[in-house]
């Protein structure tokens, strides 16, 4: 069950074990935030979500910026693992620059709509929430530039270029199929985006080959 599916099931005053209490305001926070954005959203809203007092929230955390940045962690974590989930699926190259591609798509699809505290946060202006977006994307990049460098022998700068390309296109463009509402079905957008990226990346000749991919 998830966080959001736990804030559903529960009435108020229902007594949880800590870790799913947190969950369950996790949940009701994630709601709230992707709805309103942080500067609209209050803490008063987060509680009635989640069918708890004010006191039992802040019990949890602190304030509201506490409560964002751990979701924040949370879901930033969630990127991360399923880019590295992808680039380890497969050895054969194309195939991992499709994985790369559809799990970013699938991260953007993904129920409750958490891409938006990473991708377009209204409060990047916030250090910390600005150092976690710019980590997640960091750490994203080397992920993918280390395969990149390890295939085609490109040094590390370079193969960092390309990641940081890869990884852009992958989001900004999954971020505009989902809400442009496009007709076209997400395993041939994937598809597509793989063809558009496999065509450049294909040009670096493997690692110790004569030939090309």
């Amino acid at each position: 069950m998830t966080a959001i599916e736990q804030t559903e099931a529960r009435p108020r005053g229902t007594r949880l074990p800590r870790r799913a209490r947190r969950n369950q305001l996790l949940g009701a926070a994630q709601e709230v935030f992707v709805a309103q954005g942080y500067h609209a959203a209050a803490m008063d809203d987060i509680a009635e979500r989640a069918g708890v007092s004010k006191p039992v929230l802040y019990q949890h955390f602190p304030g509201k910026l506490e409560l964002y940045l751990a979701l924040l962690d949370q879901h930033c974590e969630a990127l991360l693992q399923a880019v590295r989930t992808a680039l380890a699926s497969t050895t054969e190259n194309k195939q991992r620059v499709a994985a790369t591609m559809e799990a970013y798509f699938a991260y953007v699809e993904e129920e409750g709509g958490a891409f938006r505290l990473v991708f377009e946060s209204d409060l990047t202006n916030e250090p910390a929430v600005r150092e976690r977006v710019d980590r997640v994307s960091l750490q994203c990049a080397e992920a993918i530039s280390e395969v990149i460098a390890e295939d085609t022998g490109l040094s590390t700068d370079e193969s960092m270029l390309l990641a940081v390309g890869l990884g852009g296109v992958s989001q900004v463009v999954a971020r505009y199929w989902l809400s442009s509402g496009s007709g076209v079905p997400r395993d041939t957008a994937v598809q597509l985006l793989t063809s558009l990226a496999w065509r450049g990346i294909a040009g670096f000749p493997l690692h110790g080959a004569e030939g090309g991919h």
